[in-house]
């Protein structure tokens, strides 16, 4: 049986790869016995609107070709319906850290060859407020760097854009004051930053959130204490190796449904967009999507 799928693709995701190597990618889908038909994004918030016209008509399969963006937005126009088809994923983008916690692989060919295989993983999915999130959901000082980076700079100079944007704010890092309510935790609180996540792989850091886990129905809770800008830069040393869970400074646990409220003026970052401010409500939708992934686990052609 011949199975239908819809291309989401944003044409200018990483370093524009798709234009050149779409009738390659249509072609070998074809030849794995998916009939495959193309939307090339145009602006922001379209890949969501796509998505959800696809499933109106009715396609078995949605693939999102780009980066954490665009799947980010196909996401949204996927999650809140009865009927989710397959979700296939083309990492292409200059940040794929969903692909990454997911193993697939930014080799095309395998990524393709991964949807044509049809093996699918039960993944959560987070709800905040109106909007959806798969990979993390935070607030404070250095979550609204990764949207003040312009998309052109993004492109041409990737991961290194965050980083400089980061080191540019951190004499600019403030404390905000939130009141976080779980079942699990109640606190009132001066934080430099909090993060709510799915997956473990967070921003380029592997070991965010090590216990993370995509189908295990709960959030995994970072919280960071408010603290001075020479012990921010330690923290954030020992994240990369993933020893910062036991510092004093560090709030952590897990929870299916959290409440953050503020005085302060704070925005939401989820999956590295604009995602609105607190408050907020964070709601855990376990299993809610079947993504495509590698049968046994990793994926052995991780050529990151």
């Amino acid at each position: 049986m011949v199975r239908r799928a819809r291309l989401i693709y944003n044409p200018s995701s990483g370093r524009e790869e798709i234009k050149r190597r779409l009738p390659e990618i249509l072609q070998r889908l074809e030849q794995g016995g998916i009939e495959t038909s193309c939307h090339a994004t145009i602006g922001e918030g379209d890949a969501t609107l796509a998505a959800a016209e696809a499933i109106e008509r009715g396609f078995d399969i949605i693939i999102a070709a780009g980066g954490d963006g665009t799947l980010y937005e196909v996401i949204n126009g996927m999650a809140d319906k009865e009927y989710r088809p397959q979700l296939g994923i083309l990492p292409l983008g200059t940040t794929n850290d969903f692909a990454r916690a997911l193993g697939i692989p930014k080799a095309l060919e395998y990524a393709c060859d991964l949807i044509i295989q049809g093996y699918t993983q039960p993944i959560d999915v987070g709800k905040a407020n109106n909007k959806y999130f798969i990979n993390i959901a935070g607030g404070g000082s250095l979550t609204e760097l990764t949207y003040e980076v312009p998309s052109k700079l993004k492109t041409m100079i990737g991961q290194l854009a965050y980083y400089m944007k980061g080191l540019e704010k951190l004499p600019r890092l403030r404390p905000i004051e939130i009141y976080l309510t779980a079942e699990e935790v109640q606190l009132h609180e001066e934080v430099m930053l909090f993060l709510i996540a799915n997956s473990n792989s967070v921003g380029g850091f592997e070991k965010l959130a090590p216990d993370a886990s995509l189908n295990d129905g709960m959030f995994d809770v970072l919280i960071l204490k408010k603290c001075n800008l020479a012990e921010f830069i330690r923290i954030a040393g020992m994240a990369l190796r993933g020893e910062h869970m036991n510092d004093p400074h560090v709030i952590y646990f897990q929870t299916k449904h959290v409440q953050i409220t503020t005085t302060d003026y704070v925005q939401l970052n989820l999956d590295g967009e604009f995602g609105g401010v607190l408050p907020c409500t964070f709601e855990m939708l376990p299993s809610h999507l079947q993504i495509f992934v590698d049968e046994n686990g990793k994926s052995t052609y991780t050529t990151h």
